[in-house]
């Protein structure tokens, strides 16, 4: 009888271990996950190969306004250019004023072509002579003026310095972030161009060397904390890895969760977040990545209307900065997860979702109605799950099954069963 018990006790624990585990006895070996991986992974290097679809391609050029990224003597020139022009209209007796590119809705552009938001031609005056744009016209010619020390000097400021060289008169950061970007527009040229940039935020860890401004950088050995995206993509350079694939997360929790367990020693990859909304540096990282090491960049998002959208900034662009959609957007992420069939799928349980608000409806029925979400079937297929639903999840409900479950079994199930949109 005691023999009979020994045997009969790995069974048990085995299936105390499904309980726990839900899923688990359905992974496949390693070897069998790293070599689907590497047929996605040579299947994108081929696509690459393919010449890459320009607005003038599609015979757009004249009918959208996109940016380009000039040196600082060209941005000298252009800020001079319109300086003059300006100082011409004061003694012809004009008074003067700024023809600004409208970044209003109505003047987006999505092409599926490219699958990305552009900007169109509209533009709008902004006179100092009127009560109502007086101020934003201040603000536009002291932003130029700023701008023009800085490439004077070459330096690097943040937008936080810049809101700090004169806080009565822009009384909020959000009024000067704006019209930078309207500056931008203005010029013809990049954010980065003019040498302002975001405070650090997006950080990345994982099989990736590069060097920043001339320091080699091995993110494999930088830590569960990983490494600080640099603000200006222009101290980025020599990318190499041997990883073979991209894990864009959206939030910190995930992120360490996966850093922690080294996920990327057991599934070779780099793991980047921007801890919530996509910034401008994380945003160029990715791009650059993808673009030169030629990977798929499959994306981990909590399964809710927010997560989508901003899945789709990093995909698509987000239509404040639709400007400079062709250095900011990375064409063709995979949606991985947490998507809302999930939520049945691996038996989240109903204490771990959470109900949608009226307005996480309404965010979800909008979406529904955007051509960069049309565009894709899967995606109109999990959205309108979730907003029939109505519970949303976030990536940490995994952790009911265990605080490692995210890494040890759903994200190797994922990329087992090549469960991705």
């Amino acid at each position: 009888m005691a023999d009979k018990k020994k045997r009969r006790r790995p069974d048990a624990d085995s299936d105390d271990e499904s309980a726990r585990l839900p899923f688990k006895n359905r992974l496949k070996p390693d070897a069998a996950i790293l070599s689907i991986l590497k047929t996605l992974t040579e299947a994108t290097k081929s696509a690459s190969t393919s010449k890459t679809l320009t607005l003038s391609d599609l015979n757009l050029a004249s009918a959208c306004r996109e940016v380009t990224d000039l040196t600082l003597s060209s941005v000298q020139t252009e800020i001079q250019t319109l300086a003059i022009s300006l100082a011409k209209s004061i003694l012809a007796g004009n008074g003067f004023s700024f023809s600004v590119p409208s970044r209003a809705a109505t003047n987006q552009l999505y092409v599926p072509e490219l699958d990305r938001i552009v900007l169109k031609d509209k533009t709008s005056v902004r006179p100092y002579a009127s009560v109502s744009t007086v101020r934003k016209t201040t603000i536009t010619a002291r932003i130029l003026s700023l701008i023009h020390q800085l490439s004077l000097k070459n330096i690097h400021v943040t937008k936080r310095d810049l809101f700090y060289t004169d806080v009565k008169l822009f009384q909020d950061q959000t009024q000067s972030d704006a019209v930078l970007d309207d500056v931008s527009c203005i010029l013809g040229c990049t954010r980065s161009s003019l040498n302002v940039v975001a405070a650090e935020k997006g950080v990345v860890v994982g099989r990736l060397i590069f060097s920043d401004n001339g320091d080699m950088i091995d993110c494999t050995k930088m830590g569960m904390g990983g490494k600080a995206i640099p603000p200006n993509i222009d101290r980025v350079g020599d990318m190499s890895s041997d990883a073979l694939f991209i894990l864009l997360v959206e939030k910190d929790a995930a992120y360490m969760r996966l850093a922690e367990d080294r996920f990327y020693n057991r599934f070779p990859c780099i793991i980047v977040t921007a801890k919530g909304q996509p910034d401008v540096a994380t945003r160029l990282f990715l791009r650059k990545m993808k673009m030169e090491l030629k990977l798929p960049v499959l994306a981990l998002v909590d399964s809710d209307p927010y997560g989508l959208k901003i899945l789709s900034v990093y995909g698509s662009g987000s239509k404040n900065m639709s400007y400079d959609s062709a250095n900011l957007t990375t064409p063709d992420i995979k949606w991985l997860g947490v998507r809302p069939s999930d939520l049945d799928k691996y038996k989240i349980p109903e204490q771990c979702r959470l109900p949608m608000t009226e307005q996480d409806i309404k965010t979800g029925k909008d979406l529904l109605e955007e051509d960069f979400v049309k565009k894709n079937p899967g995606w109109v297929e999990e959205l309108n799950i979730m907003v029939k639903s109505k519970q949303k999840a976030e990536i940490q409900a995994l952790s009911t099954f265990g605080f490692q479950y995210l890494s040890e079994v759903y994200l190797p199930l994922k990329l087992q069963q090549q469960d991705w949109l």
